[in-house]
């Protein structure tokens, strides 16, 4: 019998509990997806052309590339973790805390400046090691913030400082977000983002010893350290209230977890064991050794718009205007901007589903999962939007501007 999640009559979220494995849940995330889609169909739809020619494109380019777990040590911003892994080594705790700021902060780095010089951005090196400095967008703006300020020797990372106000004042956060000088905007939602900072560094501090390292332990003694990637998910927007990505539609409660999602995925891939014997021998995760394969992608405003540009998804000339116009979509009200997010979770399980089914590699035990095919999309739209990358060989459609929503869930 499949454990399903039970959303009772005031929306709040339990699992019946079965003798079963962890392997056999249902992600909410999934359910409140498919649900919404069936609602929208006059704003958003999924074009099952699309599906297979994406599918098609996405397995070739992993295999292709050598697309995979291990790839997230290759971005030259990433703090990797000591290997193998080591739960005494001081870097694996630096590494998990670091992960997992930077997962809370992981929200809203759209500009009304996009495409020039005039957008907010962080000057740092290109990467750790490298002499090259340049100006940092987006999301790696907040990535090279961080960077920066442990290279300036504030412990920015450490719950423990964060979670002080006598001990990281405000106006010290402030400097570690600094813009570049020809920046003219500071980075969106300042005040938000310190407000989380104190709540989760204060909720370690409390009750895991200050570190997300604890938490980790935490959840492993839990779940007898057999745990599955959405048993961490679940644990996480259980702890902390700024990563329940939930919202009411048309009567239910629907769960979208993009935060609490990316960072159980970031954590998987920052401590991916590299293949063992060959790559062909399966090594077990540390953390977690059920997989992550039941995530869904990360529901946020860069990944619908790959996935409408490779005709994953089809819409509707009202919202085609609405995009154009840059028109604002309010987070969890505005029908569109829960669409563009539902079709979006449904568009890549399908996806995933098209690979298994037609024996794609990557991911775990030779299956893509949808965590990896959001992190090769996401990486796909960034050299796309810098110009560095174009695709080939599939048909697409015109870009189309993001939908822009600021919010502090994705």
């Amino acid at each position: 019998m499949t454990i399903l999640p039970r959303v009772h009559g005031d929306g709040l979220l339990t699992f019946e509990k079965q003798n079963e494995s962890p392997l056999d849940a249902t992600n909410p995330v999934v359910l409140s997806a498919d649900f919404v889609l069936e609602s929208v169909d006059d704003i958003v739809q999924i074009n099952e052309d699309g599906v297979a020619a994406a599918a098609r494109y996405v397995g070739e380019r992993l295999v292709k590339d050598g697309y995979s777990p291990r790839t997230w040590h290759t971005h030259p911003l990433h703090l990797c973790p000591p290997e193998p892994y080591d739960p005494a080594h001081p870097g694996t705790r630096a590494t998990l805390d670091w992960i997992f700021l930077i997962s809370s902060l992981n929200f809203s780095f759209w500009s009304q400046y996009d495409g020039t010089d005039c957008c907010y951005g962080v000057e740092w090196r290109k990467g750790w090691g490298s002499d090259h400095r340049v100006v940092h967008t987006g999301y790696w703006s907040l990535v090279a913030a961080l960077d920066r300020a442990l290279e300036e020797g504030i412990p920015i990372t450490d719950p423990m400082f964060y979670a002080s106000e006598e001990r990281c004042p405000d106006s010290l956060i402030e400097h570690v977000f600094r813009a570049a000088p020809q920046a003219i905007e500071g980075i969106p939602l300042l005040r938000e983002r310190i407000a989380i900072m104190r709540e989760v560094g204060a909720i370690l501090c409390a009750g895991f010893g200050g570190s997300f390292q604890g938490f980790i332990e935490a959840f492993q003694r839990r779940h007898n350290y057999d745990a599955s990637g959405l048993q961490l998910a679940q644990m996480v927007t259980d702890t902390f209230p700024s990563f329940r990505d939930e919202h009411w539609f048309e009567g239910r409660r629907i769960f979208f977890w993009k935060r609490a999602q990316i960072l159980t995925a970031e954590t998987w891939a920052a401590f991916s064991p590299a293949p063992a014997g060959g790559a062909e021998q399966h090594v077990p995760h540390p953390l977690f050794p059920r997989g992550i394969a039941q995530l869904t992608m990360f529901a946020d405003y860069r990944v619908p718009q790959i996935l409408h540009h490779l005709r994953l998804l089809t819409y509707a000339p009202a919202l085609v205007h609405t995009l154009r116009a840059r028109e604002l979509l309010t987070s969890g009200v505005s029908r569109e901007e829960v669409a563009i997010r539902a079709a979006s979770i449904v568009a890549v399980e399908r996806v995933a589903a098209a690979l298994r089914t037609d024996g794609g590699g990557g991911g775990e035990d030779g299956a893509v999962s949808s965590v990896l095919i959001d992190f090769f999309l996401w990486d796909l739209a960034k050299r796309i939007e810098e110009g560095e990358e174009r695709i080939e060989g599939v048909k697409t459609q015109p870009m189309l501007p993001a939908h822009r929503t600021r919010s502090i869930w994705y």
